[in-house]
């Protein structure tokens, strides 16, 4: 039986000076066991759903892989209830909770050594600037994406926040036009799972490189954010929230336009502000 994204449990609340039983909504957390080849590779706390997405999008960021053609199989746990048209999926894992992806003789890389990934922190493999300079050339120019456009992405994607809404504690990617259209959108209890089942989406979707699309997030915008989107040739990232040191300093040494503190019709420009254009949007 298919895992939802979120779980019913009982409480105690207090308030106005007295306690009274209720029933609350939160948002689910759970070990995602990811193999290589048949071989564990990592553990992934996360929101159940959309695993196919977050593996293939885990793996195309740590280069392991570097399109759908690199993947040759995958098989899931029957209980995610998960269908995949893009790649031969099957759904006969004894493990519960567990994506085995089987690559191609044709993959970039297979990693050295397992990694472990929470719901917190997304950094997994690539942990320095060089080593990233290593797999992933400067972005190219463009796209232009008018300021008045940028507002827009937040509220696109709040009024999208299904599991938000129900729970108050979970994060949202969307990937949108440079004219502020909505293309996919996910929700996770990490904000980088999030990324990575929207790019995940893309790749089985052989869509990536996603040069001419706009990354926003729910959240912070720390260095697994800006090392993912460049990863997926994502030019422009927009984070509600701060951006971290490191993040900027990526950014700024891949050419990646970085929006954060987007609040109302403001906004801060962190790096690669010729992208961003002061004409009126359409």
């Amino acid at each position: 039986m298919a895992r939802g994204p979120t779980r019913a449990v009982a409480i105690g609340r207090w308030e106005a000076g007295a306690w009274s039983g209720a029933g609350d909504e939160i948002a689910a957390e759970e070990p995602l066991q990811l193999l290589l080849d048949g071989e564990p590779l990592s553990v992934v706390m996360r929101t159940p759903g959309n695993d196919v997405e977050l593996a293939v999008g885990l793996l195309h960021a740590e280069r392991v892989i570097t399109s759908l053609d690199d993947v040759a199989t995958l098989r899931i746990s029957a209980e995610s209830g998960e269908r995949e048209s893009a790649v031969a999926v099957s759904s006969d894992l004894v493990e519960s909770n567990a994506v085995d992806v089987r690559l191609r003789s044709t993959a970039a890389r297979r990693p050295r050594r397992s990694f472990l990934s929470s719901s917190a922190c997304g950094v997994c493999g690539a942990t320095t600037l060089d080593e990233l300079a290593h797999d992933h050339a400067p972005l190219a120019p463009g796209p232009a994406v008018q300021a008045a456009v940028i507002p827009r992405l937040a509220d696109g994607l709040r009024r999208h926040q299904r599991l938000f809404e129900r729970t108050g504690g979970i994060h949202a990617a969307g990937l949108f036009t440079p004219e502020g259209a909505l293309v996919t959108m996910r929700e996770d209890i990490g904000r980088h799972n999030a990324v990575d089942k929207v790019v995940g989406r893309a790749v089985l979707d052989r869509r990536t490189p996603l040069a001419g699309s706009v990354l926003a997030v729910s959240g912070r915008a720390g260095y697994e954010i800006v090392q993912k989107a460049v990863a997926a040739g994502i030019p422009v990232v927009v984070a509600v929230g701060a951006p971290s040191t490191l993040a900027v300093a990526t950014a700024e040494r891949f050419g990646l336009t970085l929006v954060a503190f987007l609040r109302g019709d403001r906004f801060n420009v962190y790096s690669g502000p010729e992208r961003i254009a002061a004409g009126r949007a359409t």
